[in-house]
């Protein structure tokens, strides 16, 4: 497998899961705090701000993985936008990390949300490196 096809796969996958949350952003408060309960951090806070803020995150990556897959299908003309993606993930996943260890959040989410941004990120970096091959 080229690396290309690798990259054009890997923003199709990473943009199918991502795209998943909009499920999410419509899933029922009652439902969000059964699953904050599974996930061993209590009742989910009331209050509009904590329904907007999770909503909107569902939204927000509901929306990147519309891009993530906007970028695989013509993977020539928005390589530039690929490596800068690669960019805002890396940073996106120290800033993750670093507010999940300061909000206490679950070892599981500490190890998981921004260390694998981050990776996503530096796979982005590295399979959108131009092939000495390509014309640019």
């Amino acid at each position: 497998m080229t690396r290309d096809r690798f990259l054009v796969l890997f923003l199709r996958i990473v943009g199918t899961v991502s795209g998943s949350a909009a499920l999410c952003a419509a899933m029922p408060l009652h439902a969000m705090d059964a699953v904050h309960r599974v996930l061993g951090m209590g009742a989910l806070p009331s209050g509009p701000i904590v329904e907007y803020l999770a909503r909107s995150t569902s939204a927000f990556y509901a929306l990147l993985g519309a891009l993530l897959w906007t970028l695989s299908l013509d993977l020539p003309r928005y390589r530039p936008l690929v490596r800068g993606a690669g960019v805002a993930f890396v940073a996106l996943g120290a800033l993750l990390l670093w507010t999940d260890l300061k909000a206490g959040l679950p070892w599981f989410w500490q190890a998981a949300e921004g260390p694998i941004d981050a990776f996503f990120g530096l796979i982005l970096l590295w399979a959108g490196r131009e092939n000495s091959t390509q014309k640019t």
